[in-house]
């Protein structure tokens, strides 16, 4: 199986463009093609030669997402189960405006993104890792799910509204037919008989559409910063402006408490956004629900959020699910302040979203509102998530579980 193209970063493919004696204009036409107009065929990449795009189609594949189960919420958030070349199956969820997750304007459309095919830190009340880890995901399968939202995203705004321009014919560059010339002084103008006819230019590119997805979490299936490399190669494109354009201040990475990849986070020039999955505000309770903590323990997670702040002078969010009789008791609030208070960060409540097969349970809502009120008393910035997508499974894994256990009695 040919790389992916959406996996090379902009210098391989100029040193290629280069080698092939192409000019340099012809690579921003080609990334036009691959991040503004999200092409899934080199066939579609009419302003390119057809000997340019066949030598495109030996030495790479153009390939996004196959969207296998969508499911919509009465809350409009869409979660997606993708299928990856390898037949991998991953997820993503498209959820509608929100306040600001910082305090911003706003947001219109955030996506939350995987990283992985499956887990390995085997958090006790997450679906992703229930059946193990798989695989890493590859820049272009990362890029690949904000591109394939977008293409779904238009599919669904032209059957609303049909289109009232038609799209432009393609004109094979091979052709010699004569054309018409005309001048904006003389609309009208003909060829003057035995007068030499220049052949047809190629077809301009169609307007690139509308950019759908302008935040991203990488909260999905996986541990964001154990696929470290890949995932900064993706994000770097996403973020550039000949890629996706998407600003760094509008993607937050959360990990599970990776204490080198926060370090490593933290010395990248680029300013994204850091959440940290806590969910227990010390080691006991900590340690009970999440492994991580037990090589990477509160004082070294908390020593690496610091340098983070430090060298990248931003705010951090603390994500808390609560889950009743785990860590939802007021006995908690302290040492969650306390530890708010020390990184300068604001804290995320998010009330359970329940897991098939799993013995968790979600808090009532007045538990809810009581720990974030005894939080905003002990001064900390406090956001309780009206949790969107519960209808749907949107926690992450359970559609791609449930999908894999209805495909395996198939066969």
């Amino acid at each position: 199986m040919l790389p992916d193209i959406r996996s090379q970063t902009r210098e391989t493919l100029a040193a290629q463009f280069a080698a092939w004696g192409q000019p340099a204009y012809r690579l921003d036409q080609l990334l036009g093609w691959l991040y503004a107009r999200r092409a899934v065929s080199w066939d579609a990449m009419t302003n390119l030669s057809k000997s340019l795009r066949q030598q495109l189609a030996e030495t790479w594949s153009l390939r996004l997402p196959e969207l296998v189960v969508k499911q919509g919420s009465s809350d409009t958030t869409q979660k997606f189960l993708w299928r990856l070349a390898d037949g991998a199956l991953i997820e993503s969820v498209l959820i509608p405006a929100n306040p600001g997750l910082y305090g911003d304007a706003s947001d219109r459309h955030t996506l939350c993104i995987s990283t992985q095919v499956g887990c390995a830190y085997g958090c006790r009340f997450c679906a992703s890792g229930l059946d193990g880890w798989k695989r890493n995901l590859e820049p272009s399968e990362i890029i690949g799910q904000i591109l394939a939202v977008e293409r779904w995203a238009a599919s669904v705004e032209a059957a609303v509204t049909p289109a009232t321009v038609p799209a432009p014919t393609e004109v094979p560059a091979s052709s010699t037919e004569s054309t018409v010339e005309t001048t904006a002084t003389d609309p009208a103008a003909a060829i003057v008989p035995g007068a030499p006819v220049a052949p047809a230019a190629p077809p301009a590119a169609p307007r690139p559409p509308e950019r759908i997805v302008n935040n991203i979490v990488v909260m999905g299936m996986g541990e964001p910063l154990a696929n470290f490399e890949n995932l900064m190669a993706a994000l770097r494109t996403l973020n550039a402006s000949w890629g996706c354009g998407i600003g760094a201040r509008k993607i937050t990475i959360s990990t599970s408490g990776v204490v080198p990849g926060i370090r490593s986070l933290a010395r990248d020039p680029l300013q994204f956004r850091l959440a940290i999955s806590l969910h227990g505000a010390t080691d006991a309770v900590r340690g009970q629900i999440m492994p991580v903590n037990r090589k990477y323990p509160l004082t070294e997670l908390t020593s690496a959020c610091e340098e983070y702040v430090r060298l990248k002078g931003k705010m951090i969010t603390l994500e808390y699910i609560l889950i009743a009789g785990v860590n939802d008791g007021l006995d908690q609030v302290e040492p969650l302040a306390t530890l708010a208070h020390r990184l300068h960060a604001k804290v995320n409540l998010i009330p359970y979203n329940t897991v098939e097969g799993l013995p968790w349970v979600r808090p009532s809502d007045d538990v809810c509102e009581t720990f974030a009120d005894q939080l905003e008393q002990h001064e900390v910035v406090t956001t309780l998530r009206r949790e969107k997508g519960h209808d749907i499974d949107a926690a992450c894994g359970q559609l791609r579980l449930k999908t894999e256990a209805k495909e395996s009695e198939v066969a």
